[in-house]
């Protein structure tokens, strides 16, 4: 059976008359990512801080290991690592000398920041001042900060967001290495390809409600319609055509069409996540 290390059990917040989040409930297993998805405003973040201890439930329960994180904030946040789109690094000091500190707070003495660093690529720019870094760099720090103490559970807020290739892939390689230690992912994003890759599970939530929540390949199976797209030349321009594959006469239509016109390519296609949330809320990630 799945060991259940986070729970959300009807967890609310408003801020004044606003209900941001509106009593969700979803659960995340160990060693599990889940992918939690939808557009600015939506309630994503709000969600996470309630998780971390930042932000105390109006209503509801967040339970992180079995535990009230309202309750048992300074017990559960030695276990949890968080990783934030705000950056509060120590801009004047080292990378190295950022992870010794943070170490420090854990009651760890003598810590070797070395292999971190070299993890997220940063090993020759270890005793550079933060100042200096890249968007990117700072955001990979952030990242290997949030890994100090060898936490159970980690909290992603848009790790991604905004970032260079490199430092992105890098970011992604350290995510996929956690979850295969067994660690659980809780990663918010407004990217579907992003959350496509990594998730082993996601939930759509849309003005603070959570409207879908399954597998990637389950939600394009429900929701998505397989498609054959095929590219044709057709008076010296290329045409695009689309033969969904669950009808009947689908084989008969495409062979007729590659007998008859001047086929170019042909490929499969499935609905995207970010075309499924559409079609479920009716609104757009951006």
């Amino acid at each position: 059976m799945n060991k259940k290390v986070i729970e959300a059990e009807d967890l609310t917040y408003l801020y004044g008359k606003l209900t941001a989040v509106d009593h969700i409930n979803f659960t995340v297993s160990k060693g599990e990512i889940l992918g939690f998805l939808g557009p600015n405003g939506a309630g994503k973040s709000t969600t996470i801080k309630m998780l971390t201890g930042q932000l105390v439930p109006r209503e509801g329960r967040a339970l992180i290991l079995n535990k009230d994180m309202a309750n048992k904030r300074e017990e559960l946040q030695g276990k949890i690592g968080v990783c934030f789109e705000e950056k509060n690094l120590y801009e004047k000091m080292s990378a190295a000398e950022n992870l010794k500190f943070f170490a420090t707070l854990f009651g760890i003495r003598h810590y070797n920041s070395y292999p971190l660093l070299k993890r997220v690529g940063l090993e020759k720019r270890e005793k550079d001042k933060v100042e200096g870094y890249s968007k990117g760099m700072k955001q990979r720090l952030m990242m290997a900060r949030a890994l100090v103490n060898n936490p159970k559970i980690l909290f992603l807020d848009e790790p991604t967001d905004g970032l260079d290739p490199v430092s992105a892939e890098a970011i992604r390689k350290v995510i996929l290495e956690e979850r295969d230690k067994g660690v659980t992912v809780f990663l918010t994003t407004h990217e579907m390809l992003e959350a496509d890759k990594l998730s082993d599970r996601v939930a759509f939530i849309n003005e603070g409600k959570i409207t879908a929540m399954d597998t990637p390949e389950n939600l394009k199976q429900q929701f998505g319609q397989r498609l054959l797209k095929v590219r044709v030349r057709e008076k010296g321009k290329i045409v695009e055509k689309d033969f969904p594959l669950d009808e009947k006469e689908v084989a008969d239509d495409i062979a007729s069409l590659i007998k008859e016109e001047d086929v170019v390519t042909v490929h499969t296609a499935e609905a995207s996540l970010e075309e499924i949330f559409i079609k479920i809320t009716g609104r757009r990630l951006e």
